[in-house]
């Protein structure tokens, strides 16, 4: 079992919200995700906000810049910086994507996907130990959205995934949303991946919104969940019933109420997959 805390059900905490969450700790969320590189400062206005969120709700790191599928050599910096604010926070875990963000030094701020080969797994497998060696701590690791696969992939996106967190003993960060945009974008079947992947290692999941474009779907986190997404979400609740749940929304973002309803559709889910159980 990954013995992390199940947290419940929460929310990214995003600017838009800081007023309301400041004056009052809003009722149906448990927990907040945080984006990491946002707090990465020594003082300044976000800082006092996560300061005070975090004395009345358990807080989560989730970082974007990471970057643990490049070829550069890991980051000794952002490492520092990262490890002095998990000191600070005291988050109940940390979490990247896997992915690479850019070359030579040059971060692309996007999330760019890996090739599914052995080679590649090797290569990933032994940063993360690295890098969990330098925190002190498991990471999770989140599974992107993709458009492309590499024409040389040995190895299927859950394979993969399930092989990372054998090698590494890492956990994952199981987004259910990108599991769908993948699964049409490229025609695999969205119920053989949750299959495919160890229960005992998922900690969290992600649910969030995207755009249908007809012939192919974009991960874009600024519409509510579909209801194909909110379905899946109940199989993975079925197959990981002690992962914590997170709703993500980056763009597009409603008022605070609106999110914490789409929120209690996920718990009213849970719910009954586990009545059903």
């Amino acid at each position: 079992m990954h013995l992390l805390p199940s947290l419940g059900f929460g929310l990214g905490l995003r600017k838009e919200h800081f007023a309301d969450v400041l004056a009052a700790p809003p009722a149906g969320v448990d927990w907040f995700e945080v984006i990491t590189e946002n707090f990465m400062v020594a003082g300044g206005k976000p800082m006092a906000v996560l300061n005070q969120v975090r004395r009345d709700f358990p807080l989560v790191l989730h970082g974007v810049s990471l970057s643990i599928g490049g070829v550069d050599t890991l980051d000794e910096a952002y490492l520092d910086r990262l490890a002095t604010l998990i000191a600070r926070v005291e988050p109940a875990w940390v979490s990247d994507h896997l992915c690479w963000t850019g070359v030579d030094g040059i971060n692309l701020h996007d999330l760019m996907p890996l090739p599914y080969t052995e080679e590649c797994l090797a290569h990933v497998a032994a940063r993360v130990l690295r890098v969990q060696e330098r925190l002190g701590r498991r990471l999770l690791l989140e599974n992107p959205s993709t458009y492309l696969a590499a024409s040389h992939n040995r190895l299927s996106e859950w394979d993969y995934l399930a092989a990372l967190a054998e090698r590494a003993d890492c956990l994952l960060l199981l987004d259910v949303n990108n599991v769908y945009v993948s699964a049409c974008n490229h025609g695999f079947d969205p119920n053989r991946y949750l299959a495919g992947i160890p229960p005992a290692r998922v900690a969290q999941l992600h649910i969030a919104g995207h755009r249908d474009h007809g012939s192919h779907k974009i991960d874009t986190h600024d519409e509510p969940v579909c209801e194909a997404v909110w379905a899946l979400y109940a199989t993975a609740m079925q197959r990981f019933p002690n992962a914590a749940t997170l709703l993500e929304r980056d763009d597009r973002i409603p008022p605070l109420p609106e999110l914490v309803e789409e929120l209690a559709q996920a718990r009213a889910i849970a719910a009954a997959t586990r009545a059903a159980a």
